[in-house]
């Protein structure tokens, strides 16, 4: 056994033990060489269904209900009034077109359904729209779905009222480390979304904090991000991978090879081993043909297409989970 072999299996039975990887450590599964992502995700697999029910994934789906002219200058987004990218823009839909995107998620098999709000922060009106129509998908359609709510930064009181119309977790998302943030956000801090995560666990949701790869941050920074998410013990992490867009700073960003974002994800699971991991945004241009391999790593994909970008067939992800001999997973919370 050579000294890449006895590292992996020495942090996996860190990860199995749930003790906390250090910087370094997390590094090195970074920094290993491409031919060990095999041996690698294959260890990241064995975390995966230690913590987690056996072959199982989640469908997930969102809406993007209110679009564009956003405030904030985050230099990934077509939805920024910074740029000229060419989406749709439009105030925050009625609520029978949020009820109809969470029957469409049940149609598409999604297990969870997240409202996605353009913007820096929810009026109070939106935050009450929203929760009427929680509790018209939870209590009057009876959906078998769970409910999910992305709407920047929001105080005690928005969360609250959300929880109490049936949301059970709630989207905020650091996108890279704190060191990095100034580089792609300027119009508000990482601090500041830092903050709205401690909220969310305070008041009993679960949270859903992500990252985008791809922006020209370090390992490092990638690191950072993962030990973070460890230390807030968050309860899933979406995975994005940069899909550039024409309009935007970054739109001739590196972006990650196939390899690379498998050494990424791997990396995730050794450091967050009780955090569900979600293939999101990006994963079709990204992983390419390695897409099972990142599946067997992770618990959920996003299905039925992204804020502002479709997504793939949805019969493709149904023949993944057929050639992996996967499960959905469609337990609802009540």
């Amino acid at each position: 056994m050579d000294r890449y072999e006895s590292l992996i299996i020495d942090l996996y039975q860190k990860a199995l033990n749930y003790e906390p990887l250090t910087k370094e450590e997390a590094l090195s599964l970074l920094q290993v060489p491409d031919d060990y992502v095999a041996f690698l995700t294959h260890f990241a697999q064995k975390i995966k269904k230690h913590f987690f029910p056996e072959n199982e994934i989640e469908f997930c789906s969102i809406i993007n209900a209110k679009s564009g002219a956003c405030s904030e200058d985050c230099k990934f987004c077509a939805q920024s009034k910074f740029y000229k990218t060419p989406i749709n823009i439009y105030g925050l839909v009625p609520k029978d077109e949020i009820v109809e995107g969470a029957i469409r998620g049940v149609e598409f098999g999604a297990n969870r359904y997240c409202v996605v709000l353009a913007g820096k922060q929810a009026t109070k009106e939106e935050v009450n729209r929203i929760a009427e129509a929680v509790k018209e998908i939870k209590e009057v359609e009876k959906l078998p779905i769970n409910v999910c709510v992305s709407a920047g930064t929001m105080d005690e009181e928005s969360l609250k009222k959300l929880k109490e119309a049936g949301v059970k977790r709630v989207n905020h998302n650091l996108e890279t480390s704190e060191n990095f943030f100034p580089n792609i956000v300027t119009t508000h801090s990482w601090r500041e979304r830092y903050e709205t995560i401690k909220r969310i666990k305070k008041v009993g949701l679960s949270t859903c904090c992500g990252g985008i790869f791809g922006m020209g941050e370090s390992d490092e920074d990638r690191v950072d991000l993962a030990l973070t998410y460890r230390d807030l013990e968050v309860d899933s992490i979406p995975l994005n991978f940069l899909m550039p867009i024409e309009g935007t700073p970054l739109e001739n960003a590196p972006g990650v090879t196939p390899l690379e974002a498998l050494k990424i994800i791997a990396m995730f699971r050794f450091t967050n081993p009780k955090a569900e991991l979600r293939l999101c945004g990006g994963r079709e241009q990204n992983l390419r043909d390695f897409h099972g391999m990142a599946a067997l790593m992770t618990n959920a994909m996003m299905v039925g297409g992204y804020l502002t970008r479709a997504g793939r067939d949805i019969k493709k992800d149904y023949q993944l989970l057929k050639d992996l001999k996967a499960t959905r997973k469609q337990e609802v919370l009540s």
